[in-house]
């Protein structure tokens, strides 16, 4: 390319690359919103724990912290789980500006984020930790009511732990054992209990 014709290509884009520098210069501002929307998991440490063929789960909050703009989550990946069976529970929802969706673990109506049912022979503190991944969209409205797109949003981490653990004695099995061990020590003693006095047994002066 000559001088001159060089010269020539500058003036005929000059209007082409006064768009680009104006929008690359408005661009940064218009997505914002992709930093300022938050994604938690309930409980918030996202520890739960729970014994062999127990299922467990977490619930999650999202807050979108825009003014002007509407969050819709478009994805939901985890890492894999070696000692229990996850299943998906999410219902990618729709968040307004401003507005926070909250869902606590539910596993009778399947709500929450996701549940993971611990295998039968999973051993004893076992655990399965890694990552939730959220992936979501900004949009200039309503996403399902004439919103247009914006952009992809900022992905969201939050970490997660499953734990195994033995089950613990029930409640009534303990207070069996210890009625137990009392009324032991009170026939060792030689008193007998009836009702709320104590009664000598015989062959007591």
């Amino acid at each position: 390319m000559t001088p001159n014709s060089k010269l020539a290509f500058g003036k005929l884009n000059a209007p082409l690359m006064l768009a680009l520098l104006l929008g690359g210069a408005l661009l940064p501002n218009r997505l914002l919103a992709g930093d300022i929307y938050t994604f938690g998991i309930i409980p918030g440490d996202g520890s739960i724990s729970g014994a062999p063929g127990a299922t467990i789960g977490w619930g999650y909050t999202i807050t979108n912290e825009s003014s002007t703009d509407w969050l819709l989550a478009t994805n939901l990946d985890a890492d894999s789980f070696a000692y229990g069976l996850p299943t998906l529970l999410f219902d990618f929802p729709e968040v307004a500006p401003g507005a926070t969706v909250t869902e606590f673990f539910d596993p009778t109506d399947m709500i929450g984020l996701y549940e993971d049912t611990i295998n039968a022979d999973a051993p004893d503190g076992s655990v399965d930790s890694g990552d939730f991944i959220l992936s979501a969209q900004w949009y200039d409205g309503d996403p399902f009511n004439g919103g247009n797109f914006i952009a992809d949003a900022i992905d969201s981490i939050a970490a997660y732990t499953a734990t195994t653990e033995s089950s613990m004695p029930e409640p009534t099995t303990f207070s069996l054992v210890a009625a137990s061990l009392i009324g032991f020590a009170f026939l060792q003693s030689g008193v007998a209990v009836s009702g709320s006095k104590p009664v000598l047994s015989a062959g007591s002066p």
